[in-house]
């Protein structure tokens, strides 16, 4: 199978012009064929205070009510999306931005109300993995915004690393996928106040033994979560890293 890599990166990276010139010289030197996933998080919370739109956060998901809905798809869609793509193109990268309603590449189900109605959020049902394969087939280089839909005519909110992690699952079936989470760390840390204490591999009984010790805590854990969860469905590796190591190697790499 030939090689693909999937970089999912944060918000913060993609909307500081410093950090994203810096990963999308790394990204276009990466080797084979390649998917980039991005956030734009505060971009969006920008926009919608400009607006006047509250942001509503909670357990750092956000709350997307129709007015919040217009702003992630603008921002997310239009505004961060067509960024990335024009720069990548003016790198020789052909890329193309989509959301999953574009040729319907991702659909998603709107998150059931239980005990907190997230509004329009979508949790992914399918991933169309057979019609995005022929596009990377082609030389195409997919840039996927954080918005899917569902079927219905709604787009929906949905979070970056889920949809990286359903991605690169499905694409496994047609190549040999290596996930890489960028955030702002050099990967897991073993102390969070000391940057270099990076955990190079973590399986499943030392992230349990993490956990309980809150060495892994907060945001983390759903994170590693999904990287259990994309090794169990085929994906060949994942890496936990800082944006600016993407070429370098490095960071914690998560294994069976």
């Amino acid at each position: 199978m030939e090689k693909l890599t999937l970089v999912k990166v944060g918000g913060k990276i993609v909307e500081e012009s410093d950090s994203l010139q810096t990963l999308l010289n790394d990204f276009m030197m990466l080797d084979g064929y390649k998917v980039l996933v991005h956030g734009g998080g505060r971009s969006a919370t920008k926009l919608a205070t400009r607006l006047g739109i509250e942001s509503k956060m909670i357990d750092g998901r956000r709350v997307t009510d129709e007015d919040m809905l217009n702003v992630v798809t603008m921002v997310y869609g239009g505004l961060v999306n067509k960024k990335i793509v024009a720069e990548l193109q003016a790198r020789g990268v052909n890329a193309l931005g989509l959301t999953g309603a574009d040729m319907n590449i991702i659909q998603s189900v709107k998150r059931p109300v239980k005990e907190i109605d997230y509004g329009f959020v979508g949790d992914v049902e399918k991933v169309n993995a057979q019609l995005l394969s022929l596009l990377i087939q082609q030389g195409i280089v997919p840039v996927l915004a954080p918005l899917t839909h569902d079927g219905q005519g709604s787009m929906l909110n949905t979070n970056a690393d889920t949809i990286a992690g359903e991605t690169a699952k499905a694409l496994s079936s047609f190549f040999d996928v290596t996930l890489i989470y960028c955030f702002e760390k050099k990967g897991v840390l073993m102390d969070e106040h000391q940057e270099d204490s990076v955990i190079e591999t973590i399986n499943r009984p030392d992230y349990e033994k993490y956990v309980a010790d809150k060495v892994i805590q907060g945001g983390m854990i759903p994170k590693i979560e999904n990287a259990f969860q994309a090794l169990n469905a085929g994906v060949k590796k994942v890496i936990i890293t800082e944006a600016s190591q993407v070429l370098k190697g490095g960071g914690t790499t998560i294994v069976l």
